[in-house]
């Protein structure tokens, strides 16, 4: 299938973008595809379950998907799309927007995302890697951007046990009390066969080069390289961690003598009663095995 048969487009919203500014992005894209003449099928749930379900069926009779949302949509993409043959579009609406930053998408001017996509659904799809994450279970699921198990996942699975406030400042609260109790965690590691047994408050394997709405843990990780980049931050002091994170949003925390990347094409992780999370999503207890699968995502982007 090529881009220019693509006539059937599943539209999948993020089920909390009902409110807020991001409330009016959703309708806007099924707008617009409906008048460039696409044949549109939105969907929108009460939760992310309900969301996959019936975007997973409404797929079986498409030839593309859309989806407006941040970075968990990204997710849910990639779990619906990686290794067939249809491609996602991304409408970015989200708090973090990562993927889209890393693919070149509008994320302030939902107007100028809009255009590009439909531009992009004129062209072939652009190839990207994805991560598959396999538990000890057997469960396998996809990811995107990045695979974290350290101090951000477990800030995340504070942060998802709040209710207040909403938001950016709901992470960042979590943050700061983390923050209090910031401890090293004892990894073993399996870094492309190669054993590593390592103490750090941060192990990500990144496809993409930030995660956390902008945060450049992996300022040179590559989409399509067929490689994640690795990254483990050896134990800090607290005062360390505070003068090492602004950097991060620039990428210049990779000179730090305390920062380790490396690149590889299979990675096992383990540490004791760590929560692993991807694209922001929990994916759940360690250890996971995450192997790169190259260009097994077709994405809409330039």
């Amino acid at each position: 299938m090529t881009t220019r048969e693509i006539r059937r487009i599943v539209v999948a919203i993020n089920p909390q973008a009902s409110f807020g500014r991001s409330r009016k992005v959703g309708p806007e894209v099924v707008a617009s595809l409906k008048s460039a003449g696409y044949d549109v099928t939105p969907i929108i749930e009460v939760d992310f379950d309900h969301l996959m379900v019936t975007t997973a069926n409404a797929l079986k009779s498409a030839d593309a998907l859309i989806v407006v949302g941040g970075d968990g949509m990204v997710n849910l993409a990639a779990n619906l799309v990686a290794g067939s043959d249809i491609p996602f579009g991304l409408v970015p609406s989200g708090t973090g927007n990562d993927m889209a930053r890393g693919l070149g998408i509008p994320f302030h001017d939902t107007g100028a995302a809009i255009e590009l996509l439909k531009a992009s659904l004129k062209r072939e799809p652009r190839k990207i890697d994805a991560g598959l994450a396999t538990q000890l279970d057997g469960s396998t699921s996809w990811f995107a951007c990045v695979f974290s198990a350290g101090f951000d996942a477990i800030v995340n699975e504070r942060a998802n046990q709040m209710r207040w406030p909403k938001g950016r400042q709901r992470y960042n609260l979590a943050m700061l009390r983390e923050l209090a109790a910031l401890n090293p965690i004892s990894y073993d590691l399996e870094i492309d066969g190669e054993h590593v047994s390592q103490k750090a408050v941060l192990v990500a394997v990144a496809n993409n080069l930030s995660f956390g709405g902008g945060m450049k843990v992996t300022p040179d990780a590559s989409l399509d390289d067929g490689l994640f980049d690795v990254l483990l931050v050896e134990p800090l002091s607290r005062l360390a961690f505070l003068r090492i994170f602004p950097r991060v949003f620039k990428g210049t925390h990779v000179t730090d003598p305390k920062v380790s990347i490396r690149r590889a094409k299979r990675v096992r992780v383990d540490a004791e009663g760590i929560v692993a999370y991807a694209d922001g999503e929990r994916v759940g207890k360690l250890p996971i095995e995450i192997e790169m699968v190259p260009g097994a995502l077709k994405v809409l982007a330039p």
